[in-house]
């Protein structure tokens, strides 16, 4: 099981940016994005790349406030062919700035106190872009494929962030009162979700649920968390589950 440091967090988040520009090289720009509507391949990569510039200008500036990232000029370029080559600079710009900083450095973040260092922007960069090369190769029919030990912790950091997406009005009501939602991937990694009356809570276990959720992968499971796949087979309370999936988003 991977060890995942600042550095190596870093260097996997190198690695999918790559990944997501070999996917999105010599594509159609206009090509519909099902899992982000609304959104074409050309506004996923603008957002994706514009993202790591984003964390990298404040990682860089050790920044102690959120940098208006709409404000910011990217430098998007206007012919999509061009993209894959700006989505891989982005990269290296962000890959150089998180090397520059010790995990411990003070840089803002929005995920409470604990993401205010500069290993917060490492971890969040890879599983921000292991999440939109997921939604470039499900435009492009391609079955997405997230390495299990990525995954492993993706899943984890979905439920370390998910408290603090306040900007989704839904997530307050992800109350109840002990319902329990099991995510398990046949490849092993399990989950328990309990809907308390104070909010939700999460912990590794192969505990049954109300309802339980078996998808095939790691991999799988992080991506159905994510919303970017469907459940594969459901036992259980299907309510349940639709009440959880419409309000756990970020």
């Amino acid at each position: 099981m991977t060890e995942w440091t600042h550095l190596r967090y870093t260097e996997a988040a190198a690695a999918e940016i790559g990944r997501m520009a070999g996917t999105v090289r010599g594509r159609d720009g206009t090509i519909p994005v099902p899992t982000c509507p609304g959104w074409d391949l050309g506004a996923l990569v603008a957002h994706t790349g514009a993202v790591h510039r984003w964390a990298a200008a404040m990682v860089r500036d050790a920044a102690p406030r959120r940098y208006d990232r709409d404000a910011m000029d990217h430098g998007f370029p206007e012919d999509f062919a061009e993209a894959a080559g700006w989505l891989e600079a982005g990269g290296a710009v962000l890959t150089e700035a998180l090397k520059s900083r010790d995990p411990d450095t003070e840089v803002w973040g929005w995920a409470g106190d604990g993401s205010r260092r500069a290993r917060f922007w490492s971890r969040r960069q890879l599983h921000e872009t292991v999440v939109h090369r997921a939604d470039a190769e499900i435009a492009l029919g391609i079955a997405p494929v997230v390495d299990e030990d990525v995954a492993l912790d993706g899943m984890a950091e979905f439920f370390d962030l998910l408290p603090y997406a306040r900007w989704r009005p839904l997530l307050a009501e992800l109350r109840g009162d002990g319902e329990t939602i099991s995510w398990r991937a046949e490849t092993g990694p399990a989950w328990l979700v309990r809907l308390t009356p104070d909010g939700f809570a999460a912990e590794r276990s192969d505990a049954p649920g109300d309802v339980t959720v078996r998808v095939p992968t790691a991999g799988d499971l992080m991506l159905t968390l994510w919303g970017r796949r469907e459940p594969g087979a459901v036992h259980g309370d299907d309510e349940l589950l639709r009440f959880w999936r419409e309000r756990a988003r970020i």
